[in-house]
């Protein structure tokens, strides 16, 4: 029974992950190809996002095998940290690209820019997977249709419920306190194990604190 609730957990884990980190790169999909005709758009769109996909799973793979590594999982954790501060602050800065006339400059537009902004879904699927080649293959398929279908859908939805986006925030921050939990490198090299709920309320618990300070200094 545990081991179904940590599963359907951690579904809904992958499933607001996608919906929160995939939203910038559809738009930046969106942008790359409004200068293209009617008949070709709908074509760069799925070619340049199946692209993305592509190098997105290779990430992936990547990224779990190097997570087994001491140290790394504390770097991802320190990395998810920053990655949620930025979407509770600042949820609009890095979607942009330059729309593209020509067709295969869009679809390597698409490509290269989605690739670079990967990492921060890439990372969060990994973690929040915990090595469940079904859980990683699942957020992989589930953020493929959002690429391609959900920009507008998903920034309708956080602009009129706002809140989602601050917990989502909190849980990445969550499960940036899981991961640093979880590095071999603890109990390999200092023979102390941490305890991984009371690492995950301090992730969340500091991606607030400092999103409420940042807000607050911004007034």
């Amino acid at each position: 029974m545990e081991t179904e609730i940590a599963f359907a957990w951690a579904v809904l884990e992958i499933v607001w992950i996608n919906l929160l980190l995939s939203g910038d790169n559809a738009i930046l999909i969106a942008l790359a190809c409004r200068e293209l005709p009617i008949r070709q758009r709908r074509l760069g769109i799925f070619i340049g996002a199946m692209g993305g996909l592509i190098l997105r799973i290779v990430f992936t793979f990547v990224v779990i095998e190097v997570l087994s590594a001491p140290l790394v999982k504390t770097a991802g954790g320190l990395l998810l940290t920053a990655i949620a501060i930025r979407l509770a602050t600042d949820r609009a800065g890095h979607a942009q690209v330059e729309a593209k006339p020509r067709f295969w400059n869009a679809v390597i537009s698409i490509i290269a820019a989605d690739a670079a902004m990967s990492l921060d879904n890439v990372l969060a699927i990994a973690a929040a997977a915990e090595g469940s080649l079904r859980l990683v293959i699942f957020g992989l398929a589930l953020s493929a249709p959002i690429l391609m279908f959900g920009a507008t859908a998903i920034l309708r939805l956080l602009d009129r419920f706002p809140l989602l986006i601050w917990a989502g925030a909190a849980l990445l921050g969550w499960i940036a306190g899981d991961l640093i939990a979880s590095d071999p490198f603890w109990p390999r090299f200092t023979g102390f194990k941490p305890s991984m709920f009371a690492l995950s309320v301090a992730g969340a618990s500091i991606v607030m604190l400092v999103a409420v300070l940042a807000r607050q200094a911004e007034r």
